[in-house]
């Protein structure tokens, strides 16, 4: 079996879950009882310079807030599937947009909502705090827990590995 470096050099996209990824796995209440999240600004500076580089990106989540969405809109993320009941129906939509397969796709997941989809991407991460099933087939977990910048730590490793970290455009939003 080949290292996970060499793996990763293969991505060509990327899909996250929002909850336990994106941001903390604590969610906060508003008086409305709408969920309140915590997002990483390191993890949407990643994600705004994947998407300015050309990388597909998709967050995929069974959360359904006006917030949630315009955060990832503002990043550039035009792949958004809220209220995802079957994110292997989303994914496959994700897929088929783009003309991509699923093995050049790393996708980030922390419950067990992700685990279908994790099995069916080519390179399977985790934050570290994800529960012990998704830890078990996940192919790099991030030392880093949800929210707290486990996707800025997997988007830099790859756009490091493809020369795309540190460039010219890398330096500005």
């Amino acid at each position: 079996m080949s290292n996970f470096k060499e793996e990763l050099r293969k991505v060509k996209a990327f899909a996250f879950d929002v909850d336990g990824v994106l941001s903390s796995h604590i969610l906060t209440l508003h008086p409305s009882g709408e969920p309140m999240r915590t997002v990483n600004i390191k993890d949407g500076y990643a994600l705004q310079l994947a998407v300015r580089k050309d990388y597909p990106v998709a967050v995929i989540t069974g959360g359904n807030t006006e917030a949630v969405k315009k955060r990832f809109v503002s990043l550039g993320i035009k792949d958004i599937y809220l209220a995802s009941s079957d994110k292997k129906k989303d994914f496959a939509r994700f897929l088929a947009r783009h003309d991509l397969h699923a093995s050049s796709v790393l996708y980030m997941g922390d419950d067990l909502p992700d685990y279908e989809v994790m099995n069916m991407v080519g390179f399977p991460t985790c934050p570290a705090d994800a529960v012990v099933e998704i830890k078990q087939i996940a192919r790099y977990i991030s030392n880093l827990n949800g929210g707290d910048g486990c996707v800025r730590d997997i988007i830099e490793q790859v756009l490091r590995l493809h020369n795309k970290w540190m460039d010219g455009d890398a330096f500005n939003w």
